[in-house]
């Protein structure tokens, strides 16, 4: 079945509503489990929540140090822990709860006026009526959108470049040619083409294939999915675990190969 999805235009450009709101509604529930893990901290033995914040700082800072000295590292520890808690967030709303919203009447104040029903809705039968309703998955994973990681990705790859930049501009502009001139090339492709590409869509393509197939099975008969869909929830919940750890180290990767020495 069909998903539509409401956009509004502004400024020369189209926002996606449903996508818009979940980005939202992600940045604020890592501002809620910062705030809940971070409140009555204590020096002595952390409990409850701030145990849980204390490993993800650990584990973070884990990562940073396999490619770069603690020193280094700690500057970029807040990046990772942001880039980590909202994509494992992103990555989980959709598993968690996937569910849609059908219109079958105009409903201009969520984009769903009557040219996007005669355009994208599929004809249905109502107490032997046939009409047309669109359906709108309202409430689904902000990095199944390519404009989400593809934002994210494009943020973390100019950051890594203004570091280059700010801690050496000759290095910066020396290492393009190194060791030999002729390596340009294949500098501006992995800088240009290879990372801007394979960042933003190893994470989208993950977490939008998994939500199409639970849309698919949910779409079926309860007896016959349930097992199914019970198995792919908990490996969607792994594969969104996985995709937020990928994306954080990958984040720091770029970032070392800017400011440590020896890349």
């Amino acid at each position: 079945m069909e998903h539509y999805s409401p956009t509004f235009k502004a400024l020369g450009m189209t926002f996606d509503i449903p996508v818009m709101l979940m980005s939202v509604l992600a940045s604020a529930l890592v501002l809620i489990l910062v705030t809940i893990s971070t409140r009555n901290m204590t020096a002595g033995v952390p409990r409850g929540m701030q145990n849980f914040f204390e490993w993800v700082i650990d584990f973070v800072r884990g990562i940073a140090g396999q490619f770069m000295d603690m020193k280094t590292g700690s500057k970029f520890v807040t990046l990772g822990i942001t880039l980590f808690l909202y994509i494992f967030i992103s990555n989980q709303l959709g598993v968690l709860a996937n569910f849609n919203v059908t219109y079958t009447e105009p409903n201009p104040a969520f984009g769903i006026t009557q040219e996007v029903i005669n355009q994208h809705g599929h004809q249905v039968t109502h107490d032997g009526h046939t009409v047309k309703e669109v359906t709108v998955a309202w409430f689904k994973s902000p990095t199944a959108s390519p404009s989400v990681t593809f934002g994210l990705a494009l943020m973390v790859l100019l950051y890594a470049h203004y570091l280059g930049i700010k801690k050496s501009p000759g290095k910066y502009l020396k290492h393009w040619f190194e060791p030999n001139p002729a390596m340009f090339i294949l500098h501006a492709m992995e800088e240009f083409i290879i990372k801007p590409l394979t960042l933003p869509l190893r994470l989208f393509g993950n977490i939008f294939a998994g939500e199409v197939l639970i849309a698919f099975l949910l779409a079926g008969s309860a007896v016959a999915v349930s097992i199914p869909l019970a198995i792919w929830l908990g490996y969607s919940l792994f594969v969104g675990s996985i995709q937020a750890y990928i994306f954080t180290t990958l984040t720091l990767v770029y970032i070392s190969q800017k400011v440590v020495d020896d890349h």
